[in-house]
């Protein structure tokens, strides 16, 4: 039986977890991550109030497993989402894009473990500084909104487990055992995986989005939007008109309005591949298939684990 301080902090099988991801991560991808033995996290990023407590709601019916939800905190209703999490007794809770020290005692004293998305081993040590109980160090490779550093995960993960004392969880280009390995030989306690989850029967994005990530080849996607909240995309016409007002020097009011309302829903939850914003990481190049989120952990934990015991004999 595998342990270490994910697994333990977590009480979960393997130090596996689906990342939180903005209409693709619901409660039926969550559940059945959890199922398998990992973490499944419910994206509450796209979700008003009512339906992120549907959705921990329905996940609790579908799992006895742990589970978290993804808060980003600069999330227009915080304060019902935070109430909502604490009423339903939801056990961990991933917080990003925001101030971790605003939530994580709140939080904390609700008895839920709380863990924050990191770009940089600045801001690691601040999410230590606050009380987080571990922190994602997520690598440029990564998919959806992502750190203006552009460090990359080989290089961001040894910073952060250097800087800090508390777990550390590797994120950005991963989506194998092999990959995983590596992430957890440079000193990772375990691996947040996002991109390769898109693309489950259980994940609630749209079919036409999950066939272009198993299309997408080295160089598909491209990180954007950097005056404003840098987002990596898969390039298509929406990408294609944000890189030439990039190129003729847009203001980040332009770009915004040029994002407008609803983009990402549009693309990645209706599948307007042509006029959508399509979220997702470089590791799309090498995913080509798709398939049950059960499957996807069992592959990858196997993998990391026949890997793991070659290079005993190296």
């Amino acid at each position: 039986m595998f342990s270490n301080r994910i697994t333990q902090l977590f009480n979960i099988q393997y130090p596996i977890i689906q990342a939180g991801m903005v209409w693709a991560s619901g409660w039926k991808l969550a559940s059945a991550v959890s199922n398998a033995g990992g973490l499944g996290i419910i994206g509450a990023g796209s979700m008003y109030p009512d339906v992120l407590r549907e959705h921990i709601q329905q996940c609790k019916k579908a799992t006895t497993k742990p589970f978290a939800v993804n808060l980003p905190l600069l999330y227009p209703d915080i304060e019902k989402h935070i109430q909502i999490i604490i009423e339903e007794k939801t056990p961990i809770v991933f917080t990003s894009a925001g101030n971790p020290k605003t939530w994580t005692t709140i939080l904390k004293e609700a008895g839920i473990k709380v863990v924050h998305v990191v770009s940089s081993s600045k801001f690691a040590l601040k999410a230590q500084e606050a009380g987080c109980d571990a922190v994602v160090a997520e690598g440029f490779e990564a998919g959806g909104h992502n750190g203006r550093e552009e460090t990359t995960t080989m290089v961001l993960i040894p910073a952060v487990c250097n800087a800090v004392s508390i777990p550390v969880i590797a994120a950005g280009g991963i989506a194998t055992g092999r990959q995983m390995l590596a992430a957890m030989v440079l000193g990772a306690d375990a691996v947040q995986i996002g991109s390769r989850f898109v693309c489950t029967p259980e994940a609630s994005s749209h079919l036409a989005f999950k066939e272009a990530i198993v299309k997408a080849q080295e160089g598909d996607t491209m990180l954007m939007m950097k005056k404003t909240v840098p987002v990596r995309l898969l390039k298509n016409k929406f990408y294609e008109d944000i890189a030439k007002a990039e190129s003729q020097g847009a203001d980040a009011e332009t770009l915004n309005n040029l994002l407008g309302r609803g983009r990402a829903k549009k693309g990645m939850f209706e599948g307007n591949l042509e006029e959508g914003e399509l979220e997702i990481g470089q590791v799309s190049a090498i995913i080509n298939t798709i398939k049950p989120a059960a499957a996807i952990v069992k592959e990858i934990w196997e993998e990391y684990c026949k890997i793991k015991e070659l290079l005993k004999g190296n």
